[in-house]
Order: structure tokens, then C-alpha cells, then sequence
């Protein structure tokens, strides 16, 4: 058996879509209002409904079932019974589930899509009742089809499809759980079946090994733009920072960058000193010139004895992380 409903529930009290208040719950009405003429029998079941005359609800494969107070002291035992799905059925449904997680989603936040509906019956699987599949049966004696205790206990289960679309799925044959494990059984077996096999490998030791006895050629590098990259701002104001400073130290660096990626990592820890000194070996102007010897606080002469015509390269020292670049000010 399926979840039971506790009850009596009294329904709500105006108009045939109260009982229902999402699509699919309104659906289920519509397929029981439509498969009868028979208006006045809708109408009292109704009016049993909102009483709460429809006592506890209890849900079972291709069947719900109810007592439901009649006239008489005693209640009368209804029920409506829906075809179950078949197995080639049930895959078909619940491959659809499967194929959009949205699918599986919104089931578990008690949505039923509608996309998944009209998926599942354009391939031939009626997850919502139609008219003629809802079929009636009550101890009454009263011969309707369906008699106002049989409609009371459609109106009356109407408000629980609201709540638990999974109802449906109970109706069809195969409740929550069981839904559940086969989605994630078909999970799993398409994970299985997506998943290339895994390469055997080597020691990771040997790897490096191989890597260092034939290391990989480099490929060739660009040649460096010969233009600077304009900022693309200007610096702020008041900072003391000059656009022309700043792309030369662009232009600079990304030049570096180049002889690094050569394997030239002459100048790569450089003091702040010896690299002020780079910098002014290569004429940046005799504003830059004065700036980069008052920066570093050295000896005018000494300095431009360091960076004239054929003078003798700064020694290279050990790398100092504390050593930025200075970068000039004006």
C-alpha cells in the first residue's frame, strides 16, 4: 500500500477548482468531471467533500479507496480505479524523468512539469487520468457512474495530488521509493556506460625520468611589439605618476618578460641599484636619468661612469625578493 491520508479533510468550501489549486490537481478534477454527464452527482459529491464526510484515503496500485458517509448510519466503502502503467511503459517514463535534471527536480520539490507530461504521452504513457480510464465502484446502492460518494472521494484525494504529485505515480503502480532507486539504478548504469576505461599509466617517477632525458622543445617565441600598450586609464591625480613613466616601465617589463621566456635570466635578481642602472643604460632621457640617481641616492658620477658607451656590465647579484623595480616619480 501507498501513503495513507489522514481524514476526515473537510475540502474547501466555493467553486469546483477550489479542490485543486495546481495544474496537475485540476487535471485530475477535469478527467473526473468529464467522464460523466451527469451533473447533479458531481454536484453532491462536492457537497460531500466540503462536509468531510470522505474518511481516511488510502492509495494502493490502480486504486484509491475511501469510506465515505452516505445518508445511513453506516459509511459506504468507495474507490476509483486507474490502469496501471506496464513495464515498457514505466521505462518510457521514467527514462524521460531521467534525461532532464530539471525533470527530477521539480518532483522533488512537489512540482509536476508539464514538459515531462506531454513527453511521456506523446510517447504513448498517460501519467495524468484521462475521462475513461477513471472507473467508479461504491457499496451504495445508488447506480451512477460515479455516484456522489464515488465523486466526493475524487474531489476529496484532489488536495493531496496538490501536495504529492508522487500520488499519481502510486495510482500508475509504483510509488516514490521505488521510483526513486530505478532512477538512480539508470544514473548509474549511464555513468557506467559514459565513462571511457581508465588508462593504466606509468610511475609517476619514471615520467619525470623520460621528461628530463628528452626534454620537449620550446616552440619559437614572437618577436615583441615594437609599441607600447597606451593605460588604459590615466593615473590618478595628485600621484605624482606620469602616463609616459608608466608605459615606459610597461614596455620595460614586458621586454624582460621576452628574455625570461628565452631562458635569459640574467637580470632577473637584480638589486635595486644595479637595476637602476639597466634601466639607464638603455637612454631613457636625462629626466628619467636624474630621477632613476636621486631614487637610489647614488654618486651622480658614479652612476653615469656605470651606464656610458662601452662601460663594463653591473655585476649580477644574488636574488633579493626586497628589491622592486623603482619606479619613478615625479
Amino acid at each position: 500500500m501507498s501513503p495513507v491520508v489522514p481524514g476526515p479533510r473537510r475540502a474547501p468550501a466555493r467553486g469546483k477548482r477550489a479542490f485543486a489549486a495546481t495544474w496537475w490537481g485540476q487535471a485530475w478534477v477535469a478527467a473526473l468531471e468529464d467522464s460523466t454527464l451527469d451533473a447533479g452527482r458531481l454536484s453532491r459529491g462536492r457537497t460531500y467533500a466540503r462536509k468531510g464526510m470522505v474518511g481516511p484515503v488510502t492509495v494502493a496500485p490502480g486504486r484509491v479507496n475511501a469510506a465515505v458517509q452516505g445518508s445511513r448510519p453506516r459509511p459506504y466503502r468507495s474507490s476509483v480505479h486507474l490502469p496501471v502503467l506496464t513495464d515498457p511503459q514505466w521505462d518510457t517514463l521514467l527514462g524521460a524523468i531521467a534525461a532532464r535534471a530539471g525533470h527530477l527536480a521539480a518532483l522533488l520539490d512537489a512540482e509536476m512539469p508539464a514538459e515531462l507530461v506531454d513527453d511521456a504521452r506523446h510517447a504513448g504513457v498517460p501519467l495524468l487520468p484521462l475521462p475513461t480510464e477513471l472507473d467508479p465502484e461504491c457499496s451504495c446502492p445508488d447506480w451512477g457512474h460515479p455516484c456522489k460518494h464515488a465523486a466526493a472521494l475524487c474531489y476529496a484525494i484532489a488536495a493531496t495530488i496538490d501536495t504529492d504529485p508522487f500520488v499519481l505515480f502510486a495510482l500508475r503502480g509504483r510509488g516514490r521509493e521505488e521510483v526513486f532507486a530505478q532512477l538512480r539504478a539508470l544514473r548509474t548504469a549511464a555513468q557506467d556506460t559514459a565513462a571511457p576505461p581508465a588508462p593504466a599509466g606509468i610511475p609517476a617517477a619514471a615520467a619525470y625520468a623520460h621528461w628530463a632525458e628528452e626534454p620537449p622543445e620550446l616552440p619559437e617565441l614572437p618577436e615583441p611589439a615594437a609599441h607600447t600598450t597606451a593605460l588604459p586609464v590615466a593615473p590618478p591625480p595628485g600621484s605624482g605618476l606620469a602616463a609616459a613613466d608608466l608605459e615606459r616601465l610597461m614596455a620595460d617589463a614586458a621586454a624582460r618578460a621576452a628574455r625570461l621566456l628565452a631562458g635569459d635570466t640574467a637580470d632577473l635578481h637584480l638589486p635595486q641599484h644595479q637595476d637602476a642602472v639597466r634601466i639607464a643604460a638603455g637612454n631613457p632621457g636625462p629626466e628619467w636619468f636624474h630621477h632613476l640617481i636621486q631614487n637610489t641616492g647614488s654618486n651622480p658620477t658614479a652612476f653615469a661612469r656605470l651606464t656610458a658607451p662601452g662601460a663594463t656590465a653591473a655585476p649580477r647579484a644574488s636574488p633579493s625578493p626586497n628589491s622592486p623595480t623603482p619606479l619613478t616619480r615625479r
